[in-house]
């Protein structure tokens, strides 16, 4: 298990500074990332928590979601509907080189801060706006959420089993993937903005992110008017793949190329299917899935997931039990990885939670801070990076701003 570390030296966006004035998960995965990286985050909430440190399940009474998306940041409360409020988030945004928010469209216009506004206060700034359809478009004022993103993308259609229902992911499969485009497009107007001096806006929209996620199936659909159907645990262009119940659970068995078959063939001892006419070419194989797959299942149903690991090792055929999240969380290989990352909070503990993927000889993420609770770094934030006096913070609090 890895253990807090802020013993590696700065990381590549060391000295990077992130107003992260977003909510829930796109917007604030998009910062941690960065954070992950080295930048300096400081994550701005109304008084009261933002809406996810309101959301179950908790524990010792703090949303798990803050566990999640929150780490390497530095938490400032602060009333936005305040008076003072607009002057104080004109000063944070002077400081930032990175603004990350995902109100919906028009919102920061609204509070008198909108992307001209920004340019205005630091020429330089690059604003990372996250929304469900874009700043653009007859929808960009809709609302969304990720079941809403996967369900208007066509995501959710090709998800479940062919004679089923449309079927939700089993995680926030649209917030995730909005997030890392985000930390891509911050990542890259950095980059531009080294060259350039410029700042830019850069627009991120689940919507758009989930389509361009839609793989074989879309270009199918786009250059060759070919509508997949829903396939379930199935390939979508080669078989067999599917999942079989082993005598002690299930198993994902992918042996659809013409290399894989005949092999599978021999780890069951069935070579006489590898030699079936039927089975010859993967169009053949994809015709007569059903009774392909009844073989496989009678095969598989007799023996331990740990007997068909070893025949299928010994022949080179991918497969994986299916593990479930605890299973998947005592992994070995996880483990040796460092996927599950420990920190020390000063008042909650120790927090587990999923270490960021990226491996990287040279400038490795790293988690320097536990997730905050809200407000935890006002003094901070207020006073060290504002520069406003005890005193100034001290009447900031007694009139409710902070």
């Amino acid at each position: 298990m890895e253990q807090q570390d802020t013993g590696k030296g700065p990381g590549p966006l060391d000295g990077v500074k992130v107003l992260d004035l977003s909510r829930f998960i796109a917007g604030p995965l998009c910062a941690q990332i960065l954070g992950d990286f080295g930048a300096e985050v400081v994550k701005i909430e109304r008084p009261s928590g933002e809406d996810s440190r309101h959301h179950g399940p908790y524990w010792q009474g703090e949303s798990i979601y803050m566990f999640l998306y929150h780490r390497n940041k530095q938490a400032a409360t602060l009333n936005t509907r305040h008076p003072r409020a607009r002057a104080i988030l004109e000063d944070l945004v002077r400081w930032a080189d990175i603004v990350v928010e995902n109100f919906r469209p028009g919102t920061l216009e609204k509070m008198g801060l909108g992307y001209e506004r920004m340019k205005e206060l630091n020429e330089s700034v690059i604003l990372v706006s996250i929304s469900g359809f874009g700043q653009t478009g007859p929808d960009s004022e809709r609302a969304l959420f990720d079941a809403i993103s996967q369900a208007s993308s066509g995501l959710m259609s090709v998800t479940g089993e062919p004679d089923g229902k449309p079927t939700l992911s089993g995680t926030y499969i649209a917030d995730y993937t909005t997030g890392y485009q985000g930390a891509i497009g911050a990542l890259a107007a950095l980059t531009h903005r080294e060259r350039t001096g410029e700042g830019q806006l850069v627009d991120i929209a689940s919507y758009d992110t989930m389509f361009s996620a839609l793989g074989t199936r879309l270009i199918a659909d786009l250059m060759l008017g070919m509508e997949m159907p829903r396939s379930g645990s199935r390939d979508l262009l080669t078989a067999p793949v599917n999942v079989y119940e082993a005598a002690d659970g299930p198993i994902y068995i992918q042996a659809g190329t013409s290399s894989l078959f005949p092999k599978l063939c021999s780890a069951m001892g069935r070579e006489d299917l590898s030699e079936d006419p039927r089975y010859a070419t993967v169009e053949g194989r994809m015709d007569d899935q059903a009774t392909l797959e009844a073989a496989i299942q009678r095969w598989a149903e007799g023996l331990s997931r740990q007997e068909i690991a070893r025949r299928l090792d010994a022949v080179g055929v991918p497969y994986a039990n299916v593990a479930s999240i605890r299973e998947a969380a005592a992994s070995p290989q996880l483990a040796a990885r460092g996927m599950i990352v420990e920190a020390e909070h000063p008042s909650l503990g120790t927090i587990r939670m999923p270490n960021n993927p990226i491996h990287m000889e040279k400038s490795p993420p790293t988690v320097r801070k536990a997730p905050p609770r809200a407000g935890e770094d006002n003094d901070y934030v207020y006073g060290t990076i504002l520069g406003l006096s005890s005193e100034e913070i001290r009447l900031l609090r007694a009139e409710d701003v902070i």
